[in-house]
């Protein structure tokens, strides 16, 4: 927990532990960055104005050192413009401040479910299994390392977050239909009650999601296609839309 106002710190701290966590809690970003760099954490909570170095650099540098590091963003910097920063930089959850203990608890026992799934539970990537071939899923030219949380197409490669490969990995496995956003927030983000959330963070982390794509299909449409009113669904690069 990297954040600089010491009540709201040691309150986090001790909700964390009391549901069984073994949280630890710095008041700077390069103490943050560097606790998170040689320690091994399920979960960096992060917020944004903080001494020393913003919570956005810390999460693009945390991001970039571990990609399949679970990382939240926890902040009063609630504009539209902040939070989608914050995506960019990598976070995979962005939760603005006033904020309810019950509710934030919630999405961080969800963001652990979920990155448990896709790592090796320090913000590292799974295992291989015993046969020591990397799992892959392929839509037409388009490969996901599901092992070594990657991206392919031909000679491109790019490095994903444990959190981007839920996303397209869900959405590859259901690219016979279109994908509605509840289903996303349910299946991949964990929200059990997924149909009374006001949130716009599936469409947010789409957009993220779409640029690092433009990576290996530069000048192409993108892979992952827009239904309006619907949701998403994964399609073939190179492939028209579908009606």
């Amino acid at each position: 927990m990297v954040e600089d106002e010491r009540a709201i710190r040691e309150g986090i701290c001790d909700l964390l532990a009391y549901h069984g966590h073994r949280p630890r809690g710095v008041g700077d970003g390069e103490a943050g960055l560097r606790e998170a760099l040689t320690g091994a954490y399920e979960l960096v909570i992060l917020d944004v104005m903080l001494p020393r170095r913003d919570g956005f650099s810390v999460c693009a540098a945390l991001r970039e050192a571990r990609p399949g590091q679970a990382i939240m963003m926890l902040t009063a910097r609630g504009r539209e413009a902040d939070v989608l920063r914050g995506f960019e930089c990598g976070c995979d959850d962005y939760v603005a401040k006033p904020f309810s203990l019950s509710v934030l608890r919630a999405r961080i026992d969800a963001l652990l479910r979920r990155s448990a799934k896709g790592s090796g539970g320090d913000g590292s990537p799974a295992a291989v299994d015993d046969a020591g071939a990397p799992e892959t899923l392929r839509v037409g030219a388009l490969e996901l390392d599901l092992d070594n949380l990657r991206a392919r197409a031909g000679e491109g490669c790019i490095e994903l977050t444990a959190r981007d490969l839920q996303v397209l990995t869900y959405l590859a496995r259901e690219r016979h239909r279109v994908v509605p956003r509840v289903d996303l927030l349910r299946e991949v983000w964990g929200y059990e009650r997924a149909e009374k959330l006001e949130t716009r963070c599936v469409d947010m982390h789409v957009v993220k999601l779409r640029r690092r794509l433009a990576e290996l299909f530069p000048g192409q449409p993108s892979p992952i296609e827009t239904v309006r009113g619907v949701g998403y669904r994964l399609r073939e690069p190179g492939k028209e839309a579908r009606p």
